[in-house]
């Protein structure tokens, strides 16, 4: 489909009226947003609110962007503002990343930045209604129209707005993110991203977001999550070279099979033509590569070796407290009594599903072969020791 719905200037039109303000900073969120809306028109194969799906989500990124340009103008004393000491959940999907996260998150020493405030950042949250914002509830009427469009998502990956939010959400607003790709089918945006984008612009993008929210509410210290990191370590610990690193390790033939049938379930929000073998082939192929420069960027010693601590996805289904109380120490850090009790309860009301799989997804769903990814697995098990799973 293509369609003069994708063109720049009128969704930029549209998120400066949104915003009131045309300065959206530095450049650099235009040639990846080229790139994507090209996708979009050419290659996402959209039904009629697909494309308004889609089109209103590139408005939203660019508004939110102006927005906190113009804020960040107005209040030039947020260009002061640090982030030290950050700490980074990297791991492929289904990998436990989003449980952690959510455990960690739990912690009022730590913060993650939450979904309201990715999604209305404008104005910075304020420390005194942070839990009573009027955007909480905003946020959580959108989000609840997420299973009418894509019956059972929910049970794919939990949302909520006051659930902490995963990076790419805020790396979108620099169109350098792995967002895109999961949500639509834009093949030469995922080319583009993953082989031959600059991610630095989004790291710099990063921590003006993180500045933002932290204006008026400061962060301890803050708390992320995302498996794109993984792609470009290097871009992440040029931007932030205190950052701490906490990686998750699973089966990667589990990890395609489900972050698989993941994108499938988000793309049919908004097309009518979901190809599971050709997600899967491609997401294959992208996991690999992620794996591969991850080792890569850790034997080359981007981050420091004290600075990274190792998660395997069966431990942590095994005995989630316990995990988290071994990073703690590989942390330096105490996990007192009252935040354990309140992440044991969390557990309780969010037991999960062990990593899902079985009813939800199937290897043999994907139309991939076995035995060439074991072997190109080879290299990344033998570092990591991660176990192999049974495939269903």
């Amino acid at each position: 489909m293509t369609t003069d719905r994708f063109h720049r200037d009128r969704l930029l039109a549209e998120a400066v009226a949104i915003a009131g303000s045309d300065d959206l900073g530095d450049d650099t969120w235009q040639e990846g947003l080229d790139v994507l809306l090209d996708g979009l028109a050419g290659e996402a194969q959209l039904h009629e609110l697909g494309v308004e799906i889609a089109a209103g989500g590139v408005v939203e990124y660019l508004a939110n962007r102006a927005g906190i340009t113009a804020w960040r103008t107005a209040h030039p004393e947020i260009a002061e503002g640090t982030v030290e000491h950050p700490i980074f959940i990297v791991g492929q999907p289904r990998t436990g990343t989003t449980i952690l996260y959510d455990l960690l998150a739990l912690d009022p020493h730590l913060r993650a930045p939450l979904t309201w405030e990715i999604d209305k950042p404008l104005p910075p949250p304020e420390t005194a209604t942070r839990d009573t914002d009027p955007r909480i509830d905003e946020v959580d009427a959108v989000l609840s129209m997420a299973d009418s469009l894509i019956p059972g998502f929910t049970s794919f990956h939990p949302m909520g707005a006051r659930l902490a939010q995963e990076c790419v959400r805020i790396t979108g607003g620099d169109f350098r993110s792995m967002i895109f790709f999961c949500q639509y089918r834009v093949r030469t945006y995922d080319r583009w991203l993953l082989r031959d984008a600059d991610l630095a612009p989004a790291y710099r993008w990063h921590r003006q977001f993180l500045q933002h929210l932290q204006s008026a509410d400061p962060a301890p210290q803050w708390l992320l999550k995302s498996p794109a990191h993984l792609w470009d370590l290097d871009a992440l610990a040029a931007e932030y070279p205190d950052a701490v690193i906490v990686q998750t390790h699973r089966d990667p033939l589990k990890v395609i099979t489900s972050v698989s049938a993941l994108s499938a379930h988000l793309r049919r929000m908004a097309s009518d033509e979901v190809d599971l073998h050709e997600i899967s082939a491609d997401y294959a192929d992208d996991i690999f590569l992620g794996l591969e420069r991850g080792m890569d960027a850790r034997a080359r010693g981007v981050i420091p070796p004290e600075r990274i601590v190792d998660v395997h996805f069966q431990d942590f289904v095994a005995d989630p407290v316990a995990t988290v109380r071994g990073i703690y120490t590989a942390l330096g850090r105490d996990l007192d009594d009252l935040t354990e009790t309140t992440m044991r309860t969390f557990l309780a009301d969010h037991p999960g599903d062990g990593g899902g799989g079985g009813t939800r997804y199937r290897f043999a769903d994907t139309g991939l072969q076995e035995g060439p990814l074991r072997e190109r697995a080879q290299a990344y098990e033998a570092v990591t020791g991660v176990a192999r799973e049974a495939l269903a």
